[in-house]
C-alpha cells in the first residue's frame, strides 16, 4: 500500500478591490471629518464629535483596506507559504475592536450629557447632519464601486463598508435629534442619538469580532458542517472511510480542507481522489485541498510471522478498527458508508 497526496492548488489568486476607489473614499471621508470636529465643538453637539470619531475609524478602515489589498495579493514566499492573505482579517479585527472601545467612551460620555445637558446649537448640527449624510452616501457609493472589482467575499471589505454605513445610520440619528432639538428645546436629544450610534457601532464590530476570530481560531466556515461533508465524503464510491478531515479559511473565500481517505481493497486511488476533488470544487467551492489517500488493508493477504513484536502500552484510539493503523495520531470523527 502507497499513499498519494492530491492538491488542488491551481487557480491565480482572485482579484481583489480596485484602491482606486478606496482612495477616493478615504479622502472624501477624511476631508469631511476636519470640518465636523469644528463644527462638533462649535455647537457643542455631542452626537456630531462622536460622528467625527467614527469617521476617524471609518478612514483608518479604508486605509487598511486599501494596504491590505496591495500586500495581501502579493505571491507567497520564504515561511509564508499563503502568502499574506490573512493580513485582510488583522485589519478586520483591529476595525472590529476599534468599533467597540469606541463605542464604550462614547457610551460614557452619552451618559454624562443626559444626566447633565448641555446647550446645543440645533441650526448648525442640523446642516452639518444633513451634509454628513450625503457625504456617506458617496462614500457608500465608491466603496461598492470598489467591491465590484472583487472576485471574491472580503472580510476586510465588510469591515470598511461596516464602518461608513453605521456612520450613515448615526448621522440619520443625528439628524432627528437636530430636529427635535429645533423643535421642542430637547437637548438630550443630542446624547440619545448619540447612545443609537453606540449601538450600531457594537453590532458591527462584534460582528467583525467574531468572523475574524473563527477563522484565527480555524474553524470551519460559517455555514459549512464539516460532519455532514464527511458524511458526503464517505457516501462516494470505493470509499472506505474518511478520518482526519480538517476545514478552515485561508482568509475570507478561500477555504481550504485535509483529510486522509481509505479506499476500499483493490480499487483506483488515483480515481477516488480526483472524484473527490471534483465534488469538493463543485458542490463546495473548497479547492484548496489536500487528500491523503490510501488503501485499506486487504483482509486476504498473508498475515505476519507470529513472532513479529506487538506495540506495548494502552492504545492510541478507542476505534480498534484495522484502518486506524494509518495514523498514530488521528484527530476527529471517522466518516464510513452507511450499510443499507
Amino acid at each position: 500500500m502507497s499513499g498519494h497526496a492530491g492538491h488542488g492548488h491551481t487557480h491565480p489568486a482572485p482579484a481583489d478591490a480596485d484602491p482606486r476607489w478606496l482612495t477616493a473614499a478615504a479622502a472624501l471621508i477624511v476631508a469631511f471629518m476636519a470640518g465636523e470636529i469644528v463644527a462638533g465643538v462649535a455647537a457643542h453637539s455631542l452626537a456630531l464629535l462622536s460622528d467625527a470619531a467614527h469617521m476617524i475609524t471609518d478612514a483608518a478602515a479604508i486605509g487598511l483596506a486599501i494596504v491590505t489589498a496591495r500586500v495581501a495579493g502579493r505571491p507567497a514566499r520564504g515561511g509564508y507559504t499563503y502568502g499574506l492573505r490573512r493580513l485582510e482579517i488583522l485589519s478586520a479585527q483591529a476595525n472590529g475592536i476599534t468599533l467597540v472601545l469606541l463605542a464604550a467612551w462614547l457610551a460614557y460620555e452619552a451618559v454624562r450629557r443626559l444626566i447633565s445637558p448641555r446647550p446645543v446649537a440645533g441650526p448648525l448640527m442640523l446642516g452639518v447632519a444633513l451634509a454628513g449624510v450625503v457625504v456617506n452616501l458617496a462614500a457608500s457609493w465608491l466603496l461598492a464601486r470598489a467591491s465590484r472589482t472583487s472576485e471574491r467575499r472580503s472580510l476586510n471589505m465588510e469591515g470598511a463598508v461596516a464602518h461608513v454605513l453605521t456612520d450613515l445610520y448615526a448621522f440619520a440619528a443625528t439628524v432627528a435629534a437636530a430636529i427635535i432639538i429645533l423643535a421642542a428645546g430637547f437637548a438630550r436629544a443630542d446624547a440619545i442619538a448619540t447612545l443609537v450610534v453606540v449601538v450600531l457601532m457594537l453590532r458591527a464590530g462584534s460582528g467583525l469580532i467574531r468572523e475574524s476570530g473563527r477563522i484565527f481560531l480555524e474553524a470551519a466556515p460559517a455555514g459549512l458542517d464539516p460532519a455532514a461533508l464527511g458524511t458526503e465524503m464517505a457516501a462516494m464510491p470505493s470509499v472506505a472511510e474518511v478520518h482526519d478531515l480538517h476545514i478552515w479559511e485561508i482568509t475570507t473565500g478561500m477555504t481550504a480542507a485535509s483529510a486522509h481517505v481509505l479506499v476500499e481493497p483493490r480499487q483506483d486511488c488515483h480515481a477516488v481522489r480526483a472524484a473527490l476533488e471534483a465534488m469538493l470544487a463543485h458542490e463546495h467551492g473548497i479547492t484548496h485541498l489536500t487528500l491523503q489517500v490510501d488503501h485499506v488493508p486487504d483482509e486476504t493477504a498473508v498475515d505476519p510471522p507470529a513472532e513479529e513484536p506487538v506495540p506495548s502500552g494502552p492504545p492510541e484510539h478507542e476505534d480498534h478498527t484495522p484502518f486506524h493503523s494509518h495514523c498514530e495520531d488521528s484527530h476527529g470523527p471517522a466518516y464510513r458508508p452507511t450499510q443499507p
